[in-house]
């Protein structure tokens, strides 16, 4: 009489013998299941190579900017050193004549200009007369002038750009509105 009443005890049901056993061609549970687990274990293994080639990436970034850090002036210094050697020269003549000591200074300035433009440093000299540029200009003084208002009137000082990029601007006078 127990069996009649609890029916769900007494066997198993087909359809847990069948999920066992394979039906079809198709593999069982455990092989789907060792099958998967092998899967995962590759994705897992190629996800930490990843990571970690990621990683190695980061960091051999971080060190190339630590170098260019580092060694960013370099080639200006390298145009540097011969200027220096030039003045350090002209210093140690004895008795140097106004026409010497002028040839020097224009070589000495040739030599300058030249590391100047090697390194594209370039002069920010405004023309008379032409229009003031806040991004490149900066005006210190307002004159009567008769030209356009907000023009140059003169250059005080001469700016530097180092390739797109201001280092200083043009201390320049604009003219005043009529």
């Amino acid at each position: 009489m127990q069996e009649q009443e609890n029916p769900e005890v007494s066997q198993p049901s087909d359809e847990s013998v069948q999920a066992a056993a394979p039906v079809n061609g198709e593999p069982s549970l455990e092989e789907q299941l060792s099958a998967t687990e092998a899967k995962l274990a590759e994705m897992h293994d190629a996800f930490m190579r990843a990571k970690a080639e990621g990683e190695n990436i980061r960091r051999r970034a971080q060190e190339d900017v630590n170098k260019a850090h580092k060694f960013a002036i370099e080639s200006f210094a390298e145009a540097m050193v011969p200027v220096r050697d030039s003045l350090e020269m002209a210093l140690k003549v004895e008795s140097p004549s106004i026409e010497s000591l002028k040839e020097g200074v224009e070589m000495t300035l040739k030599q300058l200009t030249s590391a100047f433009e090697k390194n594209k440093l370039v002069e920010v000299l405004p023309a008379q007369g032409d229009k003031l540029d806040p991004m490149k200009h900066q005006a210190v003084a307002v004159v009567p002038a008769e030209q356009e208002a907000n023009t140059v009137v003169s250059v005080l000082q001469k700016g530097y750009m180092i390739a797109d990029r201001l280092l200083r601007p043009a201390i320049v006078t604009a003219a005043q509105a009529k």
